[in-house]
């Protein structure tokens, strides 16, 4: 994939170019935390909600922010990249945040509520960019095999954890404050001027860093396997040659099947409609052709 270069060296990298990663990071939570520290409050005495109401809402939102990763790291690690999911997120986030701040200080009640609760959502989505690929990408930055940058990944990790927590308590101590006695405006527009400084300081940092090409991703394993036993689920009994069960090395056996369980046999077995269609190369008929 390009963007994502494959290559490690020892002109890239370390702590010159975790740092740069770790503002990331910083903002990220100040922002997160400016929002959700302080969310019940603006729906309850802005928007009027009633505190049951409120507080599903709250919850919906922080469960939807935390199934995004799930997406994003799946993006990340098989088509997108690190980087470039990062850099999206980052992107993302920052709409979000700049929607949130119009939606309190511009947007007329009768629309202000829909505006608000599309910009959350938004930041939802940036956060699934964020969650699995920030530290990660970090992480790449350290080469475990030479000694010096061992033992710095281990004390990045350390300072990564003071960062997360910085960011978490200058959001509550002065972000909220700020919402609650200055104004809604100024605390949302608070988040957007760190979310967009930290976005300009990945970006400087950007010719520094360590880029790992897509490997691909487990879950795309799991899906093929389901595709597949929709394929075969009415594949008859003594169709197909075998079933074929992968071992170390990546070679493919034919093993003989069994009564029980059959039914869960058939995205393992070769059969005439993998030939005709030519799904072996493409995985998702999930069987190997063995000669």
């Amino acid at each position: 994939m390009p963007g994502d270069s494959p290559l490690k060296n020892t002109s890239r990298g370390g702590w010159k170019s975790a740092i740069f990663i770790i503002f990331v990071e910083v903002a990220e939570r100040f922002a997160y935390y400016g929002v959700a520290g302080n969310l019940m409050m603006y729906l309850t005495r802005v928007l009027g909600q009633p505190t049951a109401t409120a507080a599903k809402n709250v919850n919906i939102w922080q469960g939807v922010s935390a199934v995004f990763p799930v997406v994003g790291g799946f993006l990340a690690d098989s088509y997108v990249g690190r980087f470039r999911t990062i850099l999206l997120a980052s992107t993302i986030y920052l709409i979000g945040l700049v929607m949130l701040t119009v939606a309190v200080s511009a947007v007329p009640p009768p629309a202000r509520g829909t505006v608000f609760f599309i910009a959350l959502y938004i930041l939802a989505v940036g956060e699934g960019g964020h969650k699995p690929c920030v530290q990660t990408f970090a992480a790449d930055q350290f080469d475990e095999g030479l000694p010096e940058e061992k033992v710095a990944k281990s004390s990045f990790f350390n300072w990564w954890y003071v960062g997360i927590v910085c960011g978490a308590t200058a959001a509550v101590l002065v972000v909220i404050y700020v919402e609650d006695y200055v104004g809604w405006k100024f605390g949302f527009g608070m988040l957007v001027v760190a979310v967009a400084a930290a976005l300009v300081v990945f970006l400087i940092g950007s010719g520094s860093y360590r880029r790992q090409a897509p490997v691909g991703s487990p879950f795309t394993r799991v899906v093929q396997v389901a595709v597949a036993a929709v394929r075969k689920r009415r594949l008859a009994e003594g169709e197909g040659r075998g079933i074929f069960v992968e071992e170390d090395g990546g070679t493919l056996h034919p093993s003989a099947r069994t009564s029980q369980f059959s039914k869960s046999n058939n995205p393992f077995v070769s059969s005439k409609l993998d030939l005709c269609e030519g799904f072996y190369n493409e995985g998702w008929a999930w069987t190997n052709e063995v000669h």
